[in-house]
């Protein structure tokens, strides 16, 4: 059976298509208004599930932060990311140049990695 499709849906999947970074929950709502004035943060949530169950959204975990979550097709290609200390914002680091699989120790093999990198983005670099 077809997931069924509702406004709320429809406005939390155009918000984070649209994105060009990984969102909060907040952000979700705050953008998805924009087509469903009405949309409440415990909506979201409930979408926010349905949509990472159906494997059309992927959660991205910041360590001492609320997950951010972006598109599978976003989550597709490997990357890393980049947490703005002054905004919270995420951003999405477009590929990845790390060599750890050259520093490892003998025997031992690289399944995956992740990488957070903190600072300041764009924006609020240039407000200092």
């Amino acid at each position: 059976m077809k997931p069924r499709q509702t406004k709320q849906k429809a406005g939390i999947i155009k918000a984070m298509e649209l994105a060009e970074r990984p969102l909060s929950p907040l952000e979700i709502q705050g953008l998805a208004q924009k087509e469903v004035p009405l949309l409440s943060l415990a909506t979201v949530y409930r979408v926010i599930r349905s949509l990472v169950a159906d494997k059309a959204i992927v959660p991205i975990a910041v360590p001492g932060e609320p997950d951010r979550y972006e598109t599978v097709h976003r989550a597709a290609h490997h990357h890393h990311h980049f947490l703005c200390d002054s905004c919270d914002r995420v951003f999405d680091i477009p590929g990845c140049g790390l060599r750890i699989d050259t520093q490892l120790p003998g025997g031992f093999s690289i399944a995956r990695h992740e990488v957070m990198l903190y600072g300041s983005c764009g924006d609020c670099s240039s407000r200092v």
